[in-house]
């Protein structure tokens, strides 16, 4: 198990992954939010890839006022650490409240990932 996702999150994770996969078109909820602590920078992510288990999609901020989707490596997370050498950690408050599109019309108009 990855420290930032629980098996739970990593079940839900890979459910909207292997739709993915298949070609379906979907617009999940975000499942986690990861954050540095000390660096401003912003994962939400909505699906794991289910052929490495490692490669995470969702809505990435790197703190640099440029929101975008793209994909990240758990494992690479994982091994970030901040000016403070702080990790990357997991809100554990985080509740999507609105599907992924959503996030990121709002990051985008205002720069960063709002909620």
């Amino acid at each position: 198990m990855n420290r930032l996702i629980t098996e739970d999150e990593r079940r839900q994770l890979l459910v909207h992954g292997q739709a993915r996969a298949a070609g379906q078109v979907i617009d999940p909820l975000p499942v986690v939010r990861l954050f540095t602590p000390d660096a401003h920078a912003t994962w939400l992510l909505a699906a794991l890839d289910p052929a490495d288990g490692d490669t995470a999609y969702g809505l990435i901020d790197l703190g640099i006022s440029m929101p975008e989707l793209g994909h990240v490596k758990l494992s690479d997370l994982a091994s970030i650490v901040g000016p403070r050498q702080q990790p990357v950690m997991q809100d554990r408050y985080f509740q999507a409240a609105r599907p992924l599109s959503e996030y990121l019309l709002l990051a985008q108009e205002n720069g960063s990932i709002v909620d």
